[in-house]
């Protein structure tokens, strides 16, 4: 009798969630964006290097997400487009290798979806973006049963806010950019 009222109150104390910590896949982590050209037609592009971790505490409401993404990396399925982006004309990598995120809150609406403020930075210029999560999906994968942790988000920008004037308004100011990303619990 003893050790089921003890197993009882155990089981109806409150337990101390924690955060839990994710490292991100890089292997199915796609940053896309998009953006106009030149009024005929939609450019859509991607990053192929991207880094980072998110940390989620659901019960609390609480979270974070750090993102790098190798600007060297963009690719739009044209070599010669690519080489141009890559460029001063735009993301300069040679003297801005890296774009980053840094979130600075992150509010849950139910279990899948929440918004995560943030400092974007790209050529050395950081703004205030919000990133609207529509899909967040965690349990164990089904091919390696490693916890994992999924979800789409979307922002949109002025690149020329960034200091990437190149071509506007000819060429699209406003860019949709997209994360589509999976992190394993470290």
């Amino acid at each position: 009798m003893r050790k089921t009222i003890l197993g009882f109150l155990l089981a109806t104390l409150p337990v101390a969630s924690m955060a839990a910590s994710y490292q991100l896949d890089p292997t199915h982590t796609y940053p896309n964006f998009t953006i106009n050209h030149l009024g005929f037609s939609t450019m859509n592009g991607t990053f192929l290097e991207t880094a980072g971790s998110f940390e989620m505490d659901q019960d609390k409401g609480t979270g974070s997400v750090q993102v790098t993404i190798k600007a060297d990396s963009i690719f739009t399925g044209f070599k010669k487009r690519d080489d141009h982006l890559r460029s001063p004309d735009f993301f300069n990598v040679g003297e801005f290798p890296e774009i980053t995120f840094k979130s600075t809150s992150v509010k849950f609406s139910g279990k899948d979806k929440a918004t995560v403020n943030g400092k974007l930075t790209i050529m050395g210029v950081t703004k205030d973006v919000t990133l609207d999560v529509d899909a967040i999906h965690c349990g164990p994968h089904p091919f390696n049963k490693k916890e994992t942790c999924g979800f789409n988000a979307t922002t949109s920008v002025m690149r020329s806010d960034f200091g990437i004037k190149y071509g506007v308004p000819a060429i699209g100011d406003h860019v949709s950019i997209r994360l589509e990303a999976e992190g394993v619990l470290q």
